[in-house]
């Protein structure tokens, strides 16, 4: 493999991202180059970054949080019109292991050998106390005789799957060129989902199971407006409604009813928040309800320029060392 940028995206959490750094640059297979996304941290992300020497490190800078979708756009976009050939993307609370990156490029190799063709690499991921988590779905996309295939390369450690998060994913810039970006109208939660789900149609992702990362604060679970009480990501809960319900719109051929089934979980956990006497939350699932009805949001060309999203670049020394910094004023960009 050659040219291979990691892509970090982070918010307000500098000592998470210190230690993902520690870890990219530890790696046994040295990154190409860094790009590090920050959504428009407020807690001294950007001081922290520029007071040390990083090596191969660029950092670009949102001029307000335009979700994770919104970064993860910007970071695949940017990567890739710097000439990636491989994008491993990952978010701030994510610890690669040392080997991480080396295993998932034997794994391309093998894949390559072998005449395997794929969408994606991904590592396996744990919690701080060694419980799975991230979980893809395995592929059921069947060979040539009928069957489903994912048991093809099991021997090695490779399962092929369809859906996945952007925890330690490693892909190719054809994949951008053929399926575009993420969805920044999406915002929050679900954008990833989409994404690995657009571009496994008619080929899978494989999870290497040697390829081992830990992520960070994921003991409470999936994501759930049940048990999170927190004022600043209640809010945010509308999106990921909206977003479920829009994934289910546009995949609807994967599963059968996939949208009926949706639609009755989430009506389920409506009235369930209603007996719970959970009243604003209620309010909260509805209102991604009514917003799914007319979210249709399109997709970005990895090739768009650059000047649709005014960016500006800015370059200085320190230490014989070139610093980048890049202001994106997210003008193209914006939450629908």
């Amino acid at each position: 493999m050659k040219n291979v940028t990691a892509v970090i995206l982070t918010f307000n959490r500098k000592e998470l991202l210190q230690q993902c750094l520690d870890a990219v640059y530890a790696q046994t297979r040295p990154c190409d180059s860094i790009i590090v996304v920050d959504n428009a941290s407020t807690d001294g992300t950007r001081e922290m970054l520029l007071a040390d020497d990083h090596p191969r490190l660029a950092i670009f800078t949102l001029p307000r949080n335009i979700g994770a979708s919104g970064g993860f756009n910007a970071g695949f976009r940017l990567a890739y019109q710097q000439g990636a050939e491989y994008l491993w993307v990952m978010d701030d609370d994510v610890i690669p292991q040392p080997d991480a990156l080396q295993h998932l490029e034997e794994a391309e190799a093998l894949l390559a050998g072998k005449g395997i063709d794929r969408a994606f690499l991904l590592s396996k991921a744990v919690t701080e106390n060694g419980s799975v988590t991230n979980t893809p779905a395995v592929s059921t996309l069947g060979n040539k005789i009928g069957y489903q295939s994912w048991p093809q390369v099991l021997e090695y450690g490779l399962i092929p799957v369809r859906r996945a998060t952007f925890v330690s994913i490693l892909l190719h810039r054809a994949i951008l060129e053929r399926h575009g970006l993420p969805i920044s109208a999406m915002f929050i939660w679900g954008e990833d989902t989409e994404f690995t789900m657009r571009v496994t149609r008619d080929k899978p992702g494989f999870m290497v199971g040697k390829s081992q990362v830990t992520h960070l604060r994921q003991e409470s679970g999936p994501i759930s407006i049940l048990t999170n009480n927190s004022p600043g990501r209640l809010e945010l809960y509308r999106h990921h409604i909206r977003n479920k319900i829009f994934i289910a719109k546009k995949y609807r051929h994967y599963q059968k009813y996939y949208v009926l089934q949706e639609f009755f979980k989430i009506t389920g956990l409506f009235f369930k928040l209603i007996g719970l006497g959970e009243t604003k939350k209620a309010s909260i699932v509805l209102q991604g309800m009514i917003e799914s009805i007319n979210f249709y949001p399109g997709q970005e060309s990895a090739d768009a320029p650059t000047e649709l999203a005014d960016i500006n670049r800015l370059e200085y020394k320190r230490n014989t060392t070139i610093k980048s910094l890049i202001v994106i004023h997210d003008t193209a960009q914006r939450e629908n």
